[in-house]
């Protein structure tokens, strides 16, 4: 019972994806030559009938993927913290206006 429930997570995941990343699985199935059943619906794959370093190769791929797109994420973030601590600042402090008084002695 335990491999179905992996194998319905390992499903989910896969169909989560974007179509970029369906693909790159796709890829790994035909290089390991496993059956693909393909229609106008897209393709299907019985995952009950592969081998475990097929699925590991699968989950392999999951994994950095998540890892990539979480430093995608960070970075992004970073880049915009930079802009507004560097340029935005900047422009606010261009605007301001500076008053000058004289203190007469």
């Amino acid at each position: 019972m335990e491999k179905i429930e992996h194998l319905n997570k390992l499903k989910t995941q896969i169909e989560s994806m974007d179509k970029h990343h369906q693909v790159e699985i796709l890829k790994i199935l035909s290089k390991n030559m496993c059956k693909l059943n393909e229609n106008k619906s897209g393709v299907y794959v019985n995952m009950t009938f592969l081998e475990e370093n097929i699925l590991q190769e699968m989950e392999e791929y999951i994994k950095y993927m998540k890892e990539q797109e979480e430093n995608l994420i960070t970075t992004e973030y970073q880049k915009k913290e930079f802009m507004d601590s560097y340029f935005i600042d900047k422009e606010d402090k261009e605007k301001e206006t500076i008053s000058y008084s004289v203190v007469n002695q």
